[in-house]
C-alpha cells in the first residue's frame, strides 16, 4: 500500500492546482453533456423503435394483451441509459488521456523527477494502439459479464473490477512512455501488476462518489503517473 499511497496524496496535492482543476472538470463535463444531449435528442426515436419493435414481434404479443407496452419502453429506456454509463465513462477517460496526460506528464516529471531520464520507449502510435486495445477489452469484459450482474454481488463488484482494469490498462502507458524504454516498460509492467489494480480499484471507488466522481479522470491520470514514474525511479536505482 505504500507507493500506491504516496501517489495518492501526491496526485491529491497536484489535483489543489487551477489549471489541473479546470483541466480535470473539462473532459467529464464534456461527455456528460455530449451523450445527455444525444440521449435528449433521439429518446423519442428509441421510444418509438421499441414500440414498434413490440407490436411486430408475435412472441410479444403477451407485452400487448397485459397492457405492459408502455412499461416495456420504459424499461428499455433505463436499460439504455445503463449501457450509456460505461460509455461516458470510457469517453471521459479517454478525453482526459488524450488532453490531460501531456500536461501532467511534464508537470509530474519536471516537479518531482528532475533528473529521471527521458528514454521515450513510447510513442503516438503505440499510445494510440493502446486506448484501443482498453477499449475493445472493457467493452467486450462488460459485455460478458452481464448475466453476472443479476447475482446481486456482481452489479456492486463488476463495474468496480472492469472500470479499474481500464483505468490501469489506459494510463500506464502515456505515464511512462515519454521517461521509460520499452525494457523498463515491460519490466515495471511485470512486477506492480498488483499495485496497478489496487490504484485503479482505490479510484473507481471514487466512481460510485456524485460530484467528487467529475474530478476522477483527471485525478486518476496523476495517480497513474506518479506511481510509474517513482517505480520507475526505483528500478533505475536498484540496477545501478
Amino acid at each position: 500500500m505504500g507507493p500506491v499511497t504516496t501517489a495518492l496524496m501526491a496526485a491529491l496535492r497536484d489535483l489543489r492546482e487551477p489549471r489541473i482543476l479546470a483541466l480535470g472538470l473539462l473532459p467529464p463535463l464534456a461527455a456528460i453533456l455530449a451523450w445527455a444531449g444525444l440521449a435528449w435528442v433521439f429518446a423519442g426515436d428509441w421510444a418509438r423503435l421499441v414500440a414498434n419493435w413490440i407490436a411486430t414481434t408475435p412472441w410479444l404479443a403477451w407485452v400487448r394483451d397485459w397492457g405492459l407496452s408502455s412499461v416495456f419502453v420504459w424499461g428499455s429506456g433505463i436499460a439504455a441509459i445503463a449501457l450509456l454509463l460505461p460509455v461516458m465513462l470510457i469517453t471521459a477517460l479517454l478525453v482526459t488521456d488524450l488532453v490531460a496526460m501531456p500536461v501532467i506528464v511534464p508537470l509530474v516529471g519536471n516537479r518531482q523527477y528532475p533528473r529521471l531520464e527521458r528514454r521515450a520507449g513510447g510513442t503516438v502510435a503505440g499510445s494510440i494502439w493502446n486506448a484501443a486495445k482498453a477499449v475493445v477489452l472493457f467493452a467486450l469484459l462488460w459485455v460478458v459479464t452481464l448475466p453476472l450482474w443479476l447475482t446481486g454481488i456482481g452489479a456492486l463488484v463488476l463495474p468496480v473490477l472492469l472500470s479499474a482494469h481500464f483505468n490501469q490498462r489506459l494510463f500506464r502507458y502515456d505515464a511512462l512512455a515519454e521517461h521509460a524504454s520499452a525494457a523498463e516498460f515491460a519490466r515495471i509492467l511485470s512486477t506492480s501488476r498488483g499495485d496497478l489494480l489496487l490504484l485503479g480499484i482505490l479510484l473507481s471507488l471514487l466512481l460510485t462518489v456524485p460530484l467528487i466522481n467529475l474530478l476522477v479522470p483527471v485525478f486518476s491520470a496523476l495517480a497513474f503517473t506518479h506511481y510509474c514514474l517513482a517505480r520507475l525511479e526505483r528500478v533505475r536505482a536498484a540496477r545501478d
